[in-house]
């Protein structure tokens, strides 16, 4: 079982966003995406999703259709050797002030508890500035994914990752490069 683990938005970080998604057909990885999580696997890191699925709360799909979404992302990852070690899902709407609705670190929280980690030893990986303040709220090191150059600052005056790019080969090398930066600081080099 991993001691460390990079916590991971599901739309737009490793799937296509796509509204309110229900359909297990639409599911559909994002381009180099297995490969990202692949190379986190060789590092030694545990791979949980953390997702705010409004939906649920909206009525606009069910429990079962959520399921059936991560059915579908376990199985296109399978395909690709890999697996998940969670997946924590928030179905309430922003009004309802949750205490795991992103960027609220409920999920982290809960995640660390199953999984005994210590939140601040985590990393969080997400598209949105909801994905970089829930990172903060918990003291993890942060990466944002952004497709393209325009997309770096919009919503982030006040949620600055820790780094940002393009996808997950980027963020693993993030990861690599943040993990061997503590590993050195902790051996006091």
């Amino acid at each position: 079982m991993p001691s460390r683990f990079v916590l991971l938005d599901r739309d737009g970080t490793l799937i296509v966003k796509r509204p309110y998604l229900c359909d297990p057909r639409a599911v559909e990885l994002l381009p180099r995406a297995a490969e990202g999580l692949r190379a986190m696997r060789r590092l030694g890191w545990g791979l949980i999703v953390a997702t705010n699925q409004s939906g649920i709360g909206r009525g606009f799909f069910t429990w079962e259709q959520a399921a059936a979404v991560h059915a579908r992302l376990r199985e296109l990852l399978n395909a690709e050797g890999l697996f998940l070690d969670d997946i924590f899902l928030c179905p309430h709407t922003p009004e309802e002030q949750c205490r795991c609705r992103k960027p609220a670190p409920g999920m982290v929280y809960d995640a660390a508890a199953a999984w005994g980690f210590d939140p601040r030893a985590s990393i969080v990986i997400g598209d949105a500035a909801c994905d970089v303040r829930l990172g903060r709220a918990v003291g993890a090191f942060t990466i944002r994914t952004v497709q393209t150059a325009s997309a770096v600052a919009h919503g982030l005056e006040d949620a600055v990752a820790d780094e940002t790019v393009r996808d997950l080969v980027e963020a693993a090398a993030v990861v690599e490069r943040h993990m061997r930066c503590v590993e050195q600081s902790s051996s006091g080099r």
